[in-house]
C-alpha cells in the first residue's frame, strides 16, 4: 500500500499520544511546549523518558534507535560507564565555583594535543556563545567590523550570525552568485545584517567576488566544513583551499565551526583538510552532554583576551561538571572509536545508495562522516551541492513521511534529513535501519 503523509501522520500520532499530550501540557508554562523549536517531530514532540547505550525509551514507552544522539552530541551513546563515573567522581567535592579547576586545564590540554591548528583555548556554555566570542576576537584582531559566513551555515541564535542558516524563495534572498543577507528570526534588527556578507558553498569564483568587494571590512570568514543544521553540505578541499588563500592575501581571519563536525575524526573534520584555520569553534561532544562551547587557535591571536582588548566572561565559563564529561568522552573517542563510525557510516551509504540506484528511486544519502544526510530528491541522480540545492531538488513531503514512519517504526533520525551514528550501535542496528528505509522508500513509490 502506497504511504501517505496524512496515513502517516495518524500512525505517529497514534504511537506517541502521551507525547501529544505532554506537548500540549507543556504549551502552559513553556511557548509551544518545550525550549528548543527542533525538538517539534512532525505535530509535536517525542518526550524522552530516558537513555541507555544507542536508544532512547518514550514517554509512551517506546524503544527508538537514537539517530538524532542530541543533535550528534552523544557519540558514545546514553549512559557510557566512564562519563557517569566522571561525573560522580566530582559531585562530592563541589561542583560550582568562582575558581577555574584542573577539570579545565585538563581538557584544553586534550584539545591542543589533537587539534593541530589549536595552540590555546578558550570556554563558554555554548556553541553559540563560543562563536560570538570568535568573532569579537576577529573584530579586535583585526580593527574591521564585517564577517562572512555561508548561505545554509548555522552558528547559533545570536543577531550577529542568525543570518541565511535557513533562507528560501519567499525571502527574496537575491541570485545564486551573490546572496543577500536574510534574518533566520524577527527581532533582528536590520543594521545587523550590514555585517554580515553571506557567501555560496563551492563557488569559488562567486565567493572571490564577494569578498573582494568587502576586503577591507571583513574581520573573518566562518564557515562549517560540513553543514549541518541548515543541511547536509561539504565544502570541497580545494575550494576551502582556495579560499582560504585568498582570505590569508585579504587579511582576513578563518573560523572553522567544528561545534559538530569535531566527531568526524581525530583531529577534527579539518585534519581531513590542507588548509588549517586560525580559530576553531567547539562544542557539543567536547562537554560530553552537558552545556559547553570552546574557541581554539592560535596563540598570538589569542593575546587581544590575554592583554584585555577583548572581555569574555560567564557565571559557568568552564565549568568543572562539564569539562569532567568532556574529558571523558573525548578519552574514550581513540582512533579505533571513529574507525569504527566510519564504517558505519560507509555501511549505511554503501546499503542504500546502491539499492536504490538498482531499483530507480530518487533517494540517495550523503555526508563526509558518522553525520549523514538523507535526501528524496525529485529527479533521479541529483546531488547536494549548496544550500540552494534543498530548495531545487528535494521532495519535502517524502521527507516528511520517511521521517515519521522512522519514528513509528523505531528509528529517531533529526526531521530534517539527518542521522547520527553512535559508538554502541552494532550492524545489527544499522542493518536494520537500512532494510527499514528501504520498506519506507519502497511504500512512498509503490504506485510507480
Amino acid at each position: 500500500m502506497k504511504l501517505d503523509y496524512e496515513t502517516s501522520l495518524r500512525n505517529f500520532s497514534a504511537a506517541f499520544h502521551l507525547s501529544k499530550e505532554k506537548t500540549r501540557d507543556g504549551a502552559d508554562v513553556i511557548p509551544g511546549g518545550f525550549s528548543r523549536r527542533t525538538f517539534n517531530y512532525g505535530p509535536h514532540a517525542v518526550f524522552a523518558q530516558r537513555g541507555e547505550g544507542q536508544y532512547i525509551y518514550t514517554i509512551d514507552g517506546k524503544r527508538l534507535l537514537d539517530l538524532n544522539n542530541n543533535f550528534s552530541t552523544n557519540v558514545l551513546g546514553h549512559n557510557h560507564p566512564a562519563v557517569i563515573e566522571a561525573i560522580g567522581a566530582l559531585l562530592p567535592s563541589g561542583f560550582s565555583f568562582g575558581n577555574p579547576t584542573g577539570h579545565e586545564l585538563a581538557l584544553a590540554k586534550l584539545l591542543c594535543e589533537r587539534v593541530e591548528s589549536v595552540e590555546q583555548v578558550k570556554f563558554f556554555c555554548s556553541a553559540s556563545e563560543a562563536c560570538l566570542g570568535a568573532v569579537r576576537i576577529a573584530r579586535s584582531y583585526t580593527g574591521r567590523k564585517k564577517i562572512a559566513k555561508f548561505e545554509g551555515g548555522y552558528h547559533g541564535f545570536t543577531d550577529d550570525l542568525a543570518v541565511s542558516t535557513h533562507p528560501s524563495p519567499a525571502n527574496f534572498p537575491g541570485p545564486d552568485f551573490n546572496p543577500r543577507s536574510v534574518p533566520d528570526s524577527d527581532g533582528i534588527p536590520s543594521y545587523k545584517l550590514d555585517n554580515v556578507i553571506t557567501l555560496v558553498q563551492n563557488d569559488y569564483e562567486a565567493c572571490e567576488n564577494i569578498l573582494r568587494r568587502h576586503a577591507g571590512d571583513v574581520a573573518c570568514i566562518l564557515l562549517e566544513l560540513q553543514s549541518c543544521a541548515g543541511g547536509i553540505v561539504s565544502l570541497e578541499n580545494a575550494f576551502v583551499t582556495k579560499l582560504g588563500a585568498l582570505a590569508k592575501e585579504l587579511g582576513i581571519l578563518v573560523v572553522f565551526d567544528e561545534t559538530i563536525t569535531l566527531r568526524a575524526a581525530y583531529g577534527g573534520l579539518q585534519s581531513r583538510y590542507d588548509f588549517k584555520p586560525d580559530l576553531t569553534v567547539m562544542g557539543k561532544m567536547i562537554g560530553g552532554g552537558l552545556p559547553i562551547g570552546a574557541i581554539g587557535g592560535a596563540r598570538h591571536i589569542f593575546r587581544v583576551i590575554e592583554e584585555n582588548q577583548v572581555m569574555m566572561s560567564g557565571t559557568h565559563h568552564g565549568h568543572p561538571m562539564a569539562c569532567a564529561a568532556g574529558l571523558a568522552t573525548m578519552e574514550a573517542m581513540d582512533r579505533q572509536a571513529y574507525q569504527r563510525l566510519d564504517a558505519m557510516a560507509d555501511m549505511v551509504k554503501a546499503g542504500l545508495n546502491e539499492w536504490a540506484r538498482k531499483h530507480r528511486y530518487p533517494f540517495v544519502v550523503f555526508g563526509e562522516f558518522s553525520v549523514l544526510g538523507y535526501a528524496f530528491t525529485k529527479e533521479l541522480g541529483q546531488t547536494i551541492q549548496t544550500h540552494r540545492d534543498y530548495w531545487n531538488k528535494i521532495d519535502d513531503r517524502k521527507m516528511s513521511i520517511y521521517a515519521l514512519e522512522m519514528a513509528t517504526r523505531g528509528f529517531f533520525p533529526v526531521h530534517r534529513g539527518q542521522i547520527g551514528l553512535t559508538l554502541p550501535m552494532t550492524d545489527d542496528d544499522v542493518a536494520g535501519y537500512v532494510e527499514t528505509t528501504k520498506n519506507i522508500i519502497t511504500e512512498i513509490h509503490a504506485d510507480n
